[in-house]
């Protein structure tokens, strides 16, 4: 899809879903073992694959920017932690995509929140990316299943709906995130992303973002572009740019299964415009929430709820919703945790 234009609460069964905005490690954060239990994918996690990159450039006169990224591996690798529907898996692909190509290049630190709340049956979608290339994402209901739209594609317009679209970013040197939020006006991500640009951030975009998912749920390719008139551009950079896009005739999988490079993308959408050296990164789905961030969020149950959750299952469980890793606190770790807070 090409779009061109001028604290989450307990769920009922009470499993504590585990929001840390942050990152994990294959064990503790203290460095001690543990009984967590961890998702078949994990290997899929927090390492780069072969194949996915982001490349980023500016033409020379600076009035457009563009940046590409290939992220089958980790795309595939999100639908597999998240097991989600091949539509969960297309919308949640083009949300980290579309994050991805808005954090590209961005400062250390500086991280980029996408937030899809529509009406449809996917109810949220979430994408958190920073300029190191690390991004983590999840729907709000992964086993969705659509029929084909009237095109024969998978329905990610109706599985998202309508509703917003808020963008957070934020910076360690902000005081505050800067909250941008905008209509979703057609529930495909990239159409929505690219409007938000126009319309809030005043910046003419054209944006592009696909997933192809096998029958089996399998992610076949992944990926997407973002080129972007910079203040000043003139009407013949803004031709080009059209001609460029116009030109490629093919969708971002289409690209990538192809054979395409994101460097050879970023070539042919830059044609004409003396684009300055190509930088290169190298994305991956990653997630680092840890013990220490659980037994904060656990805190945030209350004496009570703590102590019936232990009467009744002899622990505390709370589940990442990024990563689905389960993590068990004993009721001492618990009562620990709760009483450290109340000092």
């Amino acid at each position: 899809m090409v779009g061109f234009v001028g604290l989450h609460g307990l769920i009922s069964d009470r499993r504590l879903r585990c929001l840390a905005r942050c990152s994990i490690r294959a064990e503790d954060e203290d460095g001690n073992g543990s009984d967590d239990r961890l998702p078949a994918a994990w290997p899929m996690l927090n390492r780069h694959i072969t194949g996915d990159v982001t490349a980023r450039t500016i033409a020379a006169n600076g009035e457009v920017s563009c940046r590409v990224v290939t992220a089958t591996g980790l795309v595939n690798a999100a639908a597999s932690v998240q097991k989600t529907s091949p539509v969960a898996s297309a919308a949640l692909g083009r949300a980290m995509i579309c994050g991805l190509l808005l954090s590209a290049g961005k400062k250390e630190g500086e991280t980029v929140q996408l937030e899809l709340r529509g009406d449809g049956p996917l109810k949220t979608t979430v994408a958190i990316s920073n300029g190191r290339g690390e991004v983590r994402g999840y729907v709000g209901d992964p086993s969705v299943v659509l029929p084909p739209n009237s095109e024969g594609h998978l329905d990610v317009g109706k599985a998202v709906g309508r509703g917003i679209l808020a963008v957070v970013r934020n910076h360690p040197m902000w005081k505050n995130p800067y909250t941008g939020l905008t209509t979703i006006v057609s529930g495909e991500v990239a159409e929505d992303v690219a409007s938000y640009l126009a319309d809030s951030e005043q910046t003419p975009s054209a944006l592009g973002a696909g997933v192809l998912v096998d029958k089996k749920g399998e992610v076949l390719a992944a990926g997407g572009f973002l080129v972007s008139m910079l203040p000043g551009a003139t009407e013949d950079s803004i031709r080009i740019v059209e001609q460029n896009v116009q030109s490629l005739n093919m969708t971002p999988t289409e690209l990538i299964r192809s054979g395409m490079s994101a460097a050879d993308i970023t070539g042919k959408l830059m044609k004409g415009l003396d684009p300055l050296e190509v930088a290169e990164g190298y994305p991956k789905y990653y997630c680092s929430c840890g013990r220490d961030r659980v037994r904060r969020t656990v805190v945030l149950l209350g004496r009570k709820d703590i102590e019936e959750l232990i009467a009744e299952q002899g622990h505390v469980e709370a589940t990442c919703e990024f990563c689905k890793r389960c993590y068990k606190l004993s009721p001492e770790e618990a009562m620990d945790a709760l009483n450290a807070a109340a000092l």
